[in-house]
């Protein structure tokens, strides 16, 4: 039996960044990951410049990594019409192989136990603190869990939660790969039933990443075939598939990505990062919200721990914070998504975005936050 203060279940940047954070305040934590550190994940890989102040004081020193620095976007139609855009904030790319290694290791320093390469297979609450099942046999008990077990998981069904009963159509697939092509742009590419971001990261490379659907998979077959038939339509994409490097001979790829609206407290774990909700890609800022969401949890439990919250005010305070800084900015990038995927509708939206830069810079505001 292991006994801490906090259970983490899950060691994406979510449960990291909560992990190394409750750790460096003092608090025995425990982390659980199904893998071992380094691994890839499908993932865009641009993070958000809002992030940086936190990520400095929790002791990570992301220059030291060698990041790429992203200042311009550039948004193309099916077609190819493209339009550019400076980004207020700004940037920087980084692989989530290196960055998770390194937000581990730091962890690591800071005390945190991890059991790796096991899952949670159930998780109870009683008498005031949760008890977690290992699928090594061991158990873990803890007065906090926090999930940060991604989009999907088999304790969503455990916990019986309704987003988990109801199919999702979409499927991600990630490259890495070496071309010619600006490192200070990131770039969002449609095409008929999804869009492909592509930007740099460390090391001379750029992350490929796209979001498509399962039929467009299924009506061809293959993922090669698929991105032949479909995305070289774009000639953007069509470049960077013929001319590219690419790294790896297999692509990361994920099923059943849900964009549903989630609870962000179940049977009183305190919920975050994609297993709180999770941003359309297109909007590219998914990882800035899961160290955004770190940092409420955190604090929120911090307060309880000092002895300032009641387990009741620590679930309902981190809902309302959750809600506050993220509900808004889910709700708009489910709906500029709408406008992507069509061909007509994707032509239109980019036409019409070209014409009125104030509308793209809106919309890049509301689904993005500020510093933090």
């Amino acid at each position: 039996m292991i006994k801490k203060d906090v259970l983490v279940i899950g060691g994406g940047l979510a449960g990291l960044v909560s992990a190394l954070g409750l750790a460096r305040a003092g608090l025995q934590v425990v982390l659980v990951e199904k893998k071992a550190y380094p691994f890839h994940k499908v993932c865009g890989e641009y993070i958000s410049n809002e992030a940086l102040p936190y990520l400095c004081q929790i002791g990570a020193q992301i220059s030291t990594l060698s990041p790429a620095n992203i200042s311009r976007f550039m948004l193309t139609s099916p077609t190819g019409n493209a339009l550019q855009a400076k980004l207020d904030l700004g940037g920087f790319g980084l692989s989530r192989y290196t960055f998770d290694n390194y937000l581990f290791e730091l962890a690591q320093q800071q005390g945190v136990q991890f059991v790796l390469q096991q899952t949670v297979q159930e998780i109870n609450f009683s008498n005031d603190e949760f008890t977690a099942s290992l699928s090594g046999g061991k158990s873990i008990n803890a007065r906090v869990a926090i999930g940060a077990f991604g989009k999907r998981s088999n304790l969503d069904r455990q916990l019986q939660r309704s987003f988990f009963r109801a199919r999702s159509p979409y499927i991600g697939v990630k490259y890495h790969v070496r071309y010619d092509f600006p490192r200070d742009l990131i770039a969002l590419h449609n095409f008929t039933d999804g869009y492909a971001g592509t930007s740099a990261i460390e090391d001379g490379k750029y992350c490929l990443c796209y979001l498509t659907t399962r039929d467009n998979l299924k009506k061809h077959g293959s993922i090669p075939a698929m991105e032949r038939a479909i995305l070289y339509r774009n000639p953007h994409l069509r470049r960077i598939f013929t001319e590219a490097e690419f790294l790896y001979p297999q692509p990361e790829v994920i099923n059943e990505i849900s964009f549903s609206t989630k609870t962000c407290v179940e049977n009183h774990m305190l919920l975050c990062g994609d297993a709180a909700g999770m941003i359309t890609p297109l909007c590219g800022n998914g990882m800035a919200m899961a160290i955004h969401a770190a940092k409420i949890a955190t604090n929120q439990v911090l307060l309880y721990f000092g002895g300032h919250l009641t387990r009741q005010e620590l679930e309902q305070r981190y809902t309302l914070a959750w809600k506050k800084r993220f509900a808004g900015r889910l709700r708009l990038g489910r709906t500029v998504q709408q406008l992507f995927g069509g061909p007509l509708l994707s032509e239109a939206a980019v036409g019409l975005l070209k014409l009125a830069p104030p509308a793209l810079q809106l919309i890049m505001r509301e689904t993005h936050g500020r510093p933090f």
